[in-house]
């Protein structure tokens, strides 16, 4: 098949195009070629902000499928609509599993759970990206598809919560240093990782089903772990044995830094279990095969392969040293008003 993949670097996107050059697509990326070029994939090189480049760019292509990474916006899919109106046979618009009602009315998520997310802009914009893409498919059949992610990460990030997203070596960098790391809560709410080569596996089983357009699907392990479990099994692999961990009430967290408010209320503070019933039932044999215990394992061992690539964020490094320092002083002057009575 001809695909398009507009992106195609990044965390989640990576191991999908490694996958799908491997399983003999034809495969072409549209960015602004300002990365080294894939082998195995064509680059078509235009700048997104303008359109009239890339509709030049694309002039002459049809295509079998297009998967949209980077969009975050409705005008986003407003304009790939005009775009690839009558040149693809399939669209596949990478949303977000975050838009998932919070807080759930029932904890196992499937693809009809309702969309709702009161904490998180992110997820309200993926939400409209959404509703734009199907209101096209209804309106004119326009061969749209939506793939929600949860947490997915590959050998070169570390996903844990509160972590520094681009320099994700911090949070490992602390375990070993035996300095305080924070987990949301008590630690006990349930969560699920993705490794992106799972991931990738079953979003290429979706490429070309006519029976996928106007689905959405959401594509995660069925692994569910505590974020307790998840952390110690990060640190285990790590080396460390015993990581210094700090338990801080989510809304203590955000009073201190409101900007991780939709990070927590608006996903991982809140117990996040999928069904995945319905990517099973179009990809028959998708199975998500690696274990966090092992995905990190592999994670770590990339990072200790290279020294330069153990990056540190300072402020974050900064936020949670006085976050911690604060609540341990909260803790301390709780127990003296109140003296430890019932």
């Amino acid at each position: 098949m001809k695909i398009l993949f507009i992106g195609g670097s990044g965390v989640i996107s990576r191991a999908a195009t490694l996958q799908t050059i491997a399983a003999g697509h034809d495969l072409w990326l549209l960015n602004r070629g300002q990365r080294r070029p894939i082998e195995g994939a064509r680059t078509i090189v235009a700048d997104l902000a303008d359109v009239e480049g890339v509709r030049n760019a694309l002039r002459g292509h049809t295509w079998d499928v297009v998967v949209q990474w980077i969009a975050f916006a409705p005008a986003d899919i407003r304009r790939d609509l005009e775009l690839f109106r009558d040149t693809t046979r399939q669209y596949i618009f990478i949303s977000s599993a975050s838009v998932y009602q919070k807080p759930l009315s029932h904890y196992l998520i499937t693809e009809s759970t309702p969309r709702a997310n009161p904490h998180w802009e992110y997820s309200r914009l993926k939400i409209a990206c959404e509703q734009e893409l199907e209101a096209a498919h209804q309106a004119t059949g326009f061969p749209g598809v939506i793939v929600r992610p949860s947490l997915t990460y590959g050998d070169d990030q570390v996903p844990l919560v509160l972590n520094a997203w681009s320099r994700s070596w911090t949070l490992i960098d602390r375990l070993r240093r035996g300095a305080p790391v924070v987990v949301p809560g008590d630690g006990t709410s349930l969560w699920t990782i993705t490794h992106n080569t799972d991931f990738a596996a079953g979003l290429i089983g979706l490429f070309g089903l006519p029976a996928t357009l106007g689905h959405a699907f959401h594509i995660t392990s069925d692994e569910v772990l505590t974020w307790n479990q998840i952390f110690q099994q990060a640190a285990e692999a790590a080396g460390v044995r015993a990581p210094k961990i700090v338990h801080v009430p989510s809304d203590f967290l955000i009073a201190c830094v409101p900007a991780v408010e939709g990070t927590l209320l608006g996903d991982k503070a809140v117990s996040a279990v999928f069904d995945n019933t319905k990517i099973k039932r179009f990809v028959p044999g998708f199975v998500a095969r690696t274990t966090f215990a092992a995905g990190i394992r592999r994670t770590i061992a990339w990072f200790d392969a290279d020294p330069a690539r153990q990056q540190i964020d300072a402020a974050t490094n900064d936020r949670w040293d006085r976050l911690t320092a604060v609540y341990a002083a909260a803790c301390r002057q709780a127990r003296e008003q109140f003296g430890g009575g019932a």
